[in-house]
């Protein structure tokens, strides 16, 4: 009976939930938002109103009985009963009325403690999963990324996304070093939030500074500068009012969150065992997870840690990778794998 049932790979991110279907690849995209609708007159009758690309749409633009929201906070779940609901709409929307169960594998943060592990898993069975395992997500980079992992060689991969910057050191298949700070894709928006309501007095939204970061963003001064116009509230008038930025001020504004990442990766450095540290200074560091796209990131890495980093092929894409070739192979990959339903 077991023989048709579906496997799935899922990339539970912060921002993005991708879902990966064994010989299609990764079949969903979507951000992981809801948006809910609250009753009025009565008390917890919170609605479900729209999961995904839908729901990411709403944000900043809700009457006031409706709110979205991202239900994973910092890599976990902040809120049980709607990751639970849009688990159960990615699934669906993944198998189609596929009628058996699926066994899944998610990624967790690499700093994940047993309880959020617990509640992932619990919030997958409950969705409609037969069997869950969940899986760190440096392991799953890794993986996704090609880097043979059961070998005895030290490899360092660093999975940037939009909630956590994940660090770790692997070998033999095992996390030897690794640290996961609650620093990353979300915090850099922020950031780009602040300083231009600090040195422009303009108001501006998530979805317009993450825009502003991904088109002219960059860790480290470009000697050609990209500019671009952006449109927001004046705090002083309240009016709409349009300014230039330009790539510099983005280092500038992003410059202390840039500091903490690069502080995660200095530290599990020093945490590394010489044999191993010698290995990652022949092989580089790795970088994955879709803020690691951020312009000249390896440069900033490099500058830092003294240690060449280079990004990985589509490194957006490769936790959920990770998880497809994880789920082919799972009795190879039972060591890595950490926890059961």
């Amino acid at each position: 009976m077991s023989f048709f049932s579906p496997k799935l790979g899922i990339d539970l991110g912060t921002t993005n939930v991708l879902v990966f279907v064994p010989g299609k690849g990764v079949v969903i995209n979507e951000p992981s938002v809801v948006a809910v609708g609250k009753e009025h007159g009565k008390r917890g009758s919170n609605k479900i109103l729209a999961i995904g690309a839908d729901a990411k749409k709403m944000i900043g633009r809700t009457p006031d009985d409706i709110v979205a929201y991202r239900p994973m906070k910092d890599g976990v779940i902040a809120n049980y009963r709607v990751t639970e609901a849009m688990l159960r709409y990615f699934i669906r929307k993944a198998l189609g009325r596929n009628p058996f169960k699926p066994t899944m594998l998610i990624s967790v943060p690499a700093g994940v403690t047993s309880t959020e592990k617990r509640a992932v898993i619990e919030a997958a069975v409950k969705a409609g999963a037969k069997n869950a395992y969940v899986v760190k997500e440096p392991i799953l980079a890794a993986i996704g990324a090609g880097i043979p992992i059961h070998e005895p060689m030290g490899r360092m991969v660093v999975d940037i996304g939009g909630g956590t910057i994940d660090v770790a050191v692997i070998s033999l298949g095992g996390i030897v070093a690794s640290t996961s700070v609650k620093c990353a894709g979300d915090r850099l928006d922020r950031a780009v939030i602040d300083y231009v309501k600090k040195q422009h007095n303009l108001s501006i939204g998530d979805k317009t500074a993450e825009e502003v970061k991904i088109k002219i963003g960059t860790a480290v001064p470009l000697n050609d500068e990209l500019t671009m116009s952006v449109k927001g509230r004046d705090m002083v008038s309240g009016l709409p009012r349009t300014i230039e930025l330009t790539s510099n001020d983005l280092v500038q504004a992003m410059a202390r969150e840039l500091r903490e990442m690069m502080q995660a990766i200095r530290k599990v450095l020093q945490e590394t065992p010489p044999e191993l540290a010698a290995d990652i200074i022949d092989n580089g560091i790795i970088l994955t997870g879709g803020s690691s796209q951020l312009r000249q990131l390896p440069e900033l890495v490099f500058r830092r840690t003294g240690v060449v980093a280079k990004l990985a092929t589509d490194p957006y894409f490769c936790v959920a990778r990770g998880t497809g070739i994880a789920l082919k192979h799972l009795d190879t990959y039972q060591k890595s794998i950490i926890a059961k339903q």
